[in-house]
């Protein structure tokens, strides 16, 4: 059982491991994507494309996205006292 154990921690922890180049690559996957999904929309307000106000109006737009998606309870207060 404790083999087991170690075995799978280890296969965690090495599915968890990415060489800079795969990091990197990632990184500029989600750029690609954030570009095509915010880009236009950044275009519509009047920046101009790939200046830097438009670059930060689809940075701005995709955390503004990622907030909403991700803050599903956004009045949960958890209660401590129990």
């Amino acid at each position: 059982m404790r083999t087991v154990i170690s075995l799978f921690l280890g296969i965690a922890v090495l599915a968890g491991c990415a060489s800079p180049a795969q990091q990197s690559a990632a990184i500029q996957r989600e750029m690609d994507r954030m570009i095509v999904v915010y880009g236009p929309a950044c275009e519509k307000l009047g920046f101009t494309v790939n200046t830097d106000p438009w670059r930060n109006c689809v940075l701005n737009l995709s955390n503004k996205d990622d907030f909403e998606q991700y803050n599903i309870y956004p009045n949960y207060r958890p209660n401590w006292r129990y």
